[in-house]
């Protein structure tokens, strides 16, 4: 893997986290500047690479797989380089974070970003979008609707933002009781990521997309064909994935990841369905926006099971009289061991409760 800086060392991902993070936040006219402008040198990088916040890996000719380093806030984004201009698929958790990741694009071209791609309206996937205005932005219309409402408001957003105040004096408290010089370095550098996190979460006014689709949008650059299609509701109400037909590659953002989601803002019963129309799509790759990339499509198979069995669980204890936190502790998903790692009694509060939710949404 080719390296743009000299060092990745954590004190300079720590420099460069708490400038960018503790930053202002730039005008229309300045994050043009920053989405259009060229670099002092033309750019040289061929193949993989990274720079001080992201690593990117080549997967196709133009197409990056594109992942934020920084400890603590990973995110996944693709990189499309076409003949006259750059797509990009996700903005990442801040505008910090996304005026970092157009600074890392500036190490491979110097073509205009003239096209964002929201998968969906999470904070860590779109709260980046102010940083590449006035770029067009690309979203489902339940996206746009989301994030044209209240989205500091949402449940995602509102307990990430209510956690960080708490995980912070957990650090400080772990940093006073030990002694240990290599874990008091290690802590010390997790607090001031946070630190520089919730400035930098300060800044975020969320900018919807302001393209919507309904159910699929063909967008052709040169000989690339981008196709962007709704699967289904699955990880939110407005998933959308990004396929890319003649390179057989597809980024899912969250519907997709190498396991099970996120589930508290899911249509659990409906994700099945929505995965089987994804796999009729022809593609050998998938890119998620989370985790490493995926090429074995067995995976979503299994996954499509879990998300059966979750639900048939969950329904089945809902009719003993059980209540939402007395089910998420019934739940035994150990089936899966083998073929979802990490799978024990138990599961996620929070999406035990969305099921009951929608089950209660539509009287059943």
């Amino acid at each position: 893997m080719q390296t743009v800086t000299a060092t990745r060392a954590v004190a300079l991902l720590l420099a460069t986290a708490i400038v960018a993070a503790c930053s202002p936040p730039a005008d229309e006219e300045a994050a043009s500047q920053a989405a259009d402008a060229a670099p002092a040198a033309e750019p040289q990088i061929e193949g993989d690479f990274s720079t001080d916040t992201h690593s990117f890996e080549l997967v196709a000719p133009g197409v990056y797989f594109v992942r934020y380093t920084v400890p603590m806030f990973n995110s996944n984004s693709m990189v499309l380089i076409n003949d006259d201009d750059v797509l990009v698929v996700d903005s990442h958790i801040t505008p910090a974070t996304g005026g970092q990741l157009i600074a890392s694009i500036r190490q491979v071209t110097d073509k205009p970003i003239s096209l964002l791609v929201n998968t969906h309206f999470h904070y860590d996937h779109a709260h980046g979008n102010q940083a590449f205005m006035p770029v067009k932005i690309i979203g489902h219309e339940f996206t746009r609707q989301k994030m044209a409402g209240t989205p500091l408001e949402e449940g995602t957003f509102a307990r990430e933002l209510a956690g960080q105040p708490a995980m912070l004096e957990r650090m400080q408290a772990r940093l006073a009781e030990t002694e240990d010089a290599e874990e008091r370095t290690g802590i010390e550098a997790r607090i001031a990521l946070t630190k520089a996190h919730i400035e930098a979460t300060k800044e975020v006014d969320p900018v919807p997309p302001n393209i919507t689709l309904n159910e699929r949008l063909t967008i052709y650059r040169g000989e690339r064909e981008i196709q962007i299609v709704f699967c289904g509701r699955a990880h939110t109400g407005g998933d959308i994935v990004v396929y890319l037909p003649n390179e057989r590659i597809v980024f899912t953002g969250d519907m997709m990841l190498g396991g099970p989601s996120w589930l508290g803002d899911g249509y659990v019963d409906e994700w099945p369905e929505t995965l089987e129309n994804l796999k009729a799509l022809d593609f050998d790759l998938i890119l998620p926006g989370h985790g490493p990339k995926v090429s074995d499509r067995a995976l979503i198979g299994h996954v499509q099971d879990f998300y059966r069995e979750l639900w048939k669980q969950v329904v089945a204890l809902r009719g003993e009289g059980k209540a939402a936190d007395e089910a998420a502790a019934a739940v035994d998903l150990t089936a899966f061991e083998d073929r979802l790692p990490g799978r024990r009694p138990g599961f996620d509060p929070l999406a035990v409760a969305r099921i009951y939710q929608l089950l209660d949404e539509r009287g059943e």
